[in-house]
């Protein structure tokens, strides 16, 4: 235990020692607990703003730095989403309206189909599947064009902050007032019929406007996997890039990647399902406004927005926040909706709760990247306004996630004092996290609560466990000082302290079967292993239970989420997981953080470079690490780049060694990242001076590396190691 984690248990102590043993503790009480937690735990080297009210007096039990602006991430949904529902109203539908240009009223043929969007961001392919069949059952059974009109918003597709990340990951999908499946497509991948054939790739869904690039290979039952996509806008269509080797026997997969046009998407879509209904379509598809005397035919409309504001905040989409967003403006101040229009319309909603245009910062509706800033009252004052407004509370409040519940906080502080009392929003960027919310205290008392960190040091698991026990904290006030105690205990727990327990057979068989679990893909088994993860001590089998949770459901956050926090950098643990599973079955971990690393993930990549060291002079684990550097560095040589100057000098050079030498074995890995690594040196500034610097560097391991190579040729005949055959 740290000194800092010493001194504060030990305030702890002294601050809950009460005359009575029975009598339970007080807001001092639980304000020592909240100090405890800060100031032993990550977040005491980080900015960090804390607010804690009663919801309905608004009397504050607990601050910190709580008028300091910080980046709130996509607890900026908490805002948008409050805007929405008080300026549109929880009722508020959206609308897509069809309408022809028909001969006459009756006609089978119709000349132009027109399609007029007013943003609706839950048009999936199921509803227009629907939409379709109501056009066909109208009579119609010949289009010629197929207009679409989006003049709702206006052409600006991406916020701003989009601008800061570049990418075609789905969670980065421009607006459209026509838009279908979140201006997303899944791009799904599996093994093709046998070894050193394509894959399999199939799109949903399928339609004309995309054009497809198959590059992927079939490989034996004992490759990985390391599967690339990539979206852009070609030639008016969207070309999908697959690239990669795919096990034979894997099971298949889904990618998901924006769709750079959102009105061509959808009226392609709707072509061919229109086709599929039997009615034909003639001419082009394009964009156009919808001219005066065009019939109304119907009327798509959307869930309640009520419904909508709740999947939203569940689970924290971006797409749908940004579509608030210019849907508020629209209706607000007038079509076309645009990011400016609708944040005045916001920042007009906030000046009536109390809140000022000019002390806070909104720029888009997701929180996406720095470039909101809110503090913790400010965020505080939003909450006990919405729970003050008996026609939006219910709507508002049940749209949060419930800890260990569902939504984003689904696996967090379950089995806690806040499992099931506490709904809150999250917030994740890069050094950036944050939980505000409600939470029925052990007291019956309901407390609204904002956390936002920033700039911490360290882990993201260690920081999110300690915000997880500040919300702990807040729900067990008013019971029990034991339940204060354990809130403190969970954000004070060393982290990677726990020692092997398992004896090498012992630990061989529990591996096994835990990886058994996680590798039949079956997301059902994600509740009992993640009970495993919080039971088992030992490091090696966590390694084990918490990939099994990420295999078992590869496609969802807190999946990935619980893998990322429970990755160690401790080679021990590592190598005693490679010692349990044997040579001749699948390495652990490393191929996972490396599918996580090569998708941008920051956190994989940590972990992978903080491994170097060890790998160096552990063989099995330096060959297995370098194979999945050098796959890394073919899609994700950018952030290999980021993450190398960031790391500490020692770091580095580990880490250069053990990339050279992935690079040199990589089919693919050394030429992207050579074009990375040049590209980046031709700009100004630190990054390309340190681009510019690496390079002779990497250079120079990979030299080191193809001497090692060859040195075993120069040795006499009689003495040369023999190659092993398989």
């Amino acid at each position: 235990m740290t000194a800092i984690v010493r001194a504060a248990a030990a305030t702890l102590a002294v601050l809950l020692s009460a005359p009575s043993a029975a009598e339970p503790p007080s807001q001092r009480d639980l304000q020592a607990a909240l100090d405890s937690i800060v100031q032993g735990s990550a977040l005491a080297g980080a900015r960090a703003g804390v607010l804690v009210a009663d919801v309905t007096s608004g009397d504050v039990l607990y601050a910190r730095e709580a008028d300091v602006l910080l980046n709130p991430a996509s607890n900026v949904k908490l805002v948008t989403s409050a805007a929405a529902l008080a300026r549109l109203g929880p009722g508020y539908r959206f609308a897509t309206e069809f309408l022809v240009d028909a001969p006459s009223a009756r006609s089978p043929q119709v000349r132009t189909l027109y399609v007029r969007g007013r943003g609706d961001p839950t048009l999936v392919t199921e509803r227009l599947w629907a939409i379709a069949g109501e056009l066909a059952h109208l009579g119609i059974r010949r289009v010629g064009d197929v207009v679409l009109d989006d003049g709702w918003f206006d052409a600006e597709r991406y916020g701003p902050g989009y601008d800061q990340e570049e990418g075609d990951r789905s969670y980065l999908a421009p607006t459209g007032a026509l838009s279908l499946n979140w201006n997303a497509v899944a791009v799904y991948v599996g093994p093709g019929a046998g070894r050193g054939q394509k894959g399999r790739v199939e799109l949903e869904p399928q339609s004309p406007f995309f054009e497809v690039v198959n590059r992927t290979r079939t490989v034996g039952p004992r490759g990985r996997r390391h599967v690339t996509v990539e979206s852009s806008l070609a030639g008016g269509r969207q070309r999908i890039v697959i690239s990669g080797p795919v096990p034979a026997g894997s099971r298949v997969q889904p990618v998901w990647r924006r769709v750079d046009d959102p009105p061509r998407y959808l009226g392609h879509t709707l072509a061919r399902l229109l086709e599929l209904r039997g009615v034909k379509v003639m001419g082009a598809i394009h964009t156009g406004a919808v001219p005066r005397g065009a019939k109304l035919v119907h009327v798509a409309t959307s869930d309640t927005l009520a419904e909508i504001v709740r999947r939203l905040n569940k689970n924290s989409n971006n797409f749908v926040a940004e579509q608030l967003v210019k849907t508020l403006g629209a209706e607000a101040k007038g079509a076309p909706g645009s990011w400016p229009k609708g944040i005045e319309a916001v920042g007009e909603f906030l000046a009536t709760l109390g809140v000022p245009r000019g002390a806070y910062v909104m720029k888009n509706g997701s929180g996406l990247n720095d470039t909101n800033r809110f503090s913790a009252r400010q965020l505080v004052t939003l909450l006990r306004a919405m729970w003050g407004r008996f026609p939006l509370q219910a709507e508002y409040v049940t749209s949060l996630p419930v800890a260990g519940r569902d939504g984003t906080i689904r696996w967090r502080m379950d089995g806690t004092a806040a499992d099931g009392h506490l709904r809150a929003k999250t917030g994740t960027l890069e050094n950036v996290t944050s939980l505000s919310g409600y939470v029925e205290t052990a007291g019956r008392r309901t407390l609204a609560f904002a956390v936002i960190v920033n700039d911490y040091p360290g882990r993201h698991a260690g920081v999110v466990r300690a915000v997880d026990a500040l919300g702990t904290a807040i729900a067990a006030s008013g019971g029990t000082r034991e339940g204060l105690e354990a809130a403190v205990a969970l954000a004070n727990a060393p982290e990677g302290t726990a020692v092997p327990v398992a004896t090498p057979a012992d630990l061989a068989v529990a591996v096994r079967t835990y990886y058994g679990l996680g590798r039949a893909a079956d997301p059902r088994n994600v509740s009992f292993l993640r009970t495993a993860l919080r039971t088992e001590s030992d490091p090696a089998l966590r390694l084990a239970v918490a990939e099994s949770i990420y295999l078992s459901e590869p496609d969802g956050e807190t999946a990935r989420r619980a893998f990322l926090d429970a990755a160690t950098s401790d080679p021990q643990a590592l190598g005693r997981l490679l010692a349990a599973l044997g040579p001749d079955e699948p390495v652990p971990v490393l191929p996972s953080l490396g599918d996580l690393a090569a998708e941008g993930e920051a956190d994989a990549l940590a972990r992978l470079l903080e491994l170097a060291p060890a790998a160096v002079s552990d063989a099995r684990l330096g060959a297995a690490l370098a194979e999945v550097m050098g796959a890394v560095a073919s899609s994700a040589p950018e952030e290999i780049l980021t993450a190398l100057r960031a790391a500490p000098a020692p770091l580095q050079e580990a880490t250069i060694s053990v990339l050279a030498r992935g690079l040199a074995a990589a089919e693919e890995g050394e030429r992207p990242f050579r074009e990375a690594l040049r590209a980046a040196g031709e700009k100004p500034g630190d990054a390309g001076a340190f681009a510019r610097a690496l390079e002779p560097r990497l250079e120079a391991a990979l030299q080191a590396g193809a001497a090692v190579r060859a040195a075993p040729a120069l040795l006499p005949a009689s003495t040369a190691p023999a190659t092993p055959r398989r």
